[in-house]
């Protein structure tokens, strides 16, 4: 039986669970999601980051791609969550946090989809003002309506953009990377080999910084895949995608940082199209910036949008009566997250390329240790078992408050301050490391250990099997399921 909302091209659905009948798809829409995700302007920046900050372009391309394959990694395993249990990433941190507890991942997640959000309108905004010919200003508005009109639509709309911009920009950056080739002389950029471990892992950091800040909302684009496919493939075609995208942008935005220096560093945008030529091809170029970038600001837009209903909700409601979200109240969310973002870029730009490499490395120190406990709990404790019904009711079995996760998440938060080196705070270790900042690794290691050991004794928060929300077909489905082995017989209503 279909349900009535399946098919559409506007998303009903928010933080409530998607049912079977709604789910479609294959695990290769991530690959392709994924990708055109990462194509884009602000990666390249964040690519030339390592190369401003001291590191050779040789080192740095090694140092990124170290970090997107780890950082990957990391957000990978969080994407195979989506399938299983249909649901947004971060409304899961309920299990670990409590129902009223998990707000303190979750105010801190909304904070940094908005600040992604501006950061990244702020070098679309400049596209959008050179195409149409308005300025920045006028560019990070209309940039910003289209953002908005595409967060509402939702999930058919996002994904439709990630494989437009995965084959756009893909042939974009082909083009780019030859004429950066013709333009300057690579082979005298990468012929120096000097290593500096130091510079070497900063690099790593930011890369691993860009992937981790996928983690808090990578599942919301798992979510709708049939709750058969494997949670394997949903791995790897993720890994595949995220860590292609993005080590190919920032691999061009090192070499371009290295090769044209000032030339680069504050007009990254003007660079990159006049790698291209003028006329008609700068014209394209600044449409496949602000395409790129479109993308992922969606994405962020849309992250933010659930973080706060699922942090809303979780404060004010109680009962175990799955949360169904109106159109109105959808654009109301929206509306307000947008605004925040637009008013960000529009007093941020002035300064973009410093406050974007600390907000990086904030970003990262925040989401590490939330990283490390959700994972923990999900494939370690709970062991791909959870009470879906329960996430939605404080006095049900998960409470509304579970200290071993927030002991966990706030050790984790300190535990990295005397390996953490930012423009904000240096911390004692990082001198006698040579200036190394290895506080990511720390946090990505020590929270999850220590969410394991006071977590695994809780036996009565893990139910024997994975229980979803009863719906009309269920049982039906969930036989036919287990009789043609796609499913385990440990699945609920079997």
């Amino acid at each position: 039986m279909a349900d009535e909302h399946a098919g559409g091209l506007v998303e009903s659905r928010s933080i409530d669970v998607v049912p079977d009948a709604e789910r479609h798809g294959t695990a290769f829409s991530q690959f392709t999601l994924w990708v055109g995700a990462n194509l884009q302007i602000t990666a390249v920046v964040t690519g030339a980051l390592a190369v401003v900050l001291g590191a050779n372009a040789f080192w740095a391309v090694i140092g990124l791609l170290v970090g997107n394959l780890l950082g990957g990694a990391v957000m990978a395993l969080h994407s195979a969550q989506g399938p299983r249990l249909g649901l947004p990433q971060m409304i899961s941190s309920r299990a670990q946090f409590g129902v009223r507890g998990a707000v303190v991942p979750l105010v801190l997640a909304v904070f940094m989809f908005i600040g992604c959000t501006a950061s990244g309108t702020v070098l679309a905004g400049e596209a959008v003002g050179e195409l149409t010919h308005l300025g920045p200003t006028a560019g990070i508005l209309i940039f910003t309506a289209v953002t908005a009109v595409a967060a509402a639509v939702g999930y058919r709309l996002i994904h439709f953009l990630g494989r437009l911009a995965g084959v756009v920009c893909g042939v974009a950056f082909v083009f780019l990377g030859v004429r950066l080739l013709q333009h300057d002389d690579i082979g005298t950029v990468v012929a120096d080999h000097t290593f500096a471990l130091p510079v070497f892992l900063l690099a790593v950091s930011l890369a691993a910084s860009w992937q981790l800040s996928f983690g808090p909302y990578v599942a919301d684009y798992s979510r709708y895949l049939p709750r058969a496919t494997s949670a394997r493939a949903t791995f790897g075609w993720t890994l595949a995608g995220t860590a292609l995208g993005a080590q190919w942008s920032m691999t061009f935005g090192a070499l371009a940082a290295a090769a044209a220096g000032e030339a680069f560093v504050g007009h990254e945008v003007t660079y990159v199209v006049s790698l291209g030529g003028a006329g008609a091809t700068a014209a394209l170029l600044y449409f496949v910036i602000a395409l790129g970038k479109l993308t992922v600001t969606v994405l962020n837009t849309y992250g933010a949008f659930m973080s706060t209903v699922t942090s809303v909700t979780g404060m004010r409601r109680r009962g175990a009566v799955p949360y169904r979200l109106s159109p109105r109240g959808r654009v109301g969310y929206i509306a307000a997250i947008i605004v925040a973002g637009a008013v960000l870029a529009l007093a941020g730009r002035g300064n973009f390329l410093d406050t974007f490499s600390t907000f990086l490395l904030i970003v990262l120190a925040f989401f590490t240790p939330w990283s490390a406990v959700n994972l923990a709990d999900y494939y370690l404790v709970a062991k791909e078992r959870y009470d879906i019904p329960a996430l939605n009711d404080p006095d049900g079995r998960y409470g509304s408050w579970r200290m071993p996760a927030l002991v966990s998440y706030g050790f984790g938060l300190l535990v990295q301050l005397p390996f953490m080196a930012t423009d904000l705070f240096t911390g004692p270790l990082v001198a006698p490391l040579g200036g190394a900042d290895i506080s990511w690794l720390v946090g990505l290691t020590l929270p999850g250990l220590l969410y394991w050991i006071l977590a695994r004794r809780e036996r009565d928060r893990v139910p024997d099997r994975m229980i979803y929300p009863e719906a009309p077909g269920q049982e039906v489905r969930a036989r036919e399921e287990v009789a043609a082995g796609r499913v385990g017989a440990s699945d609920p209503a079997v």
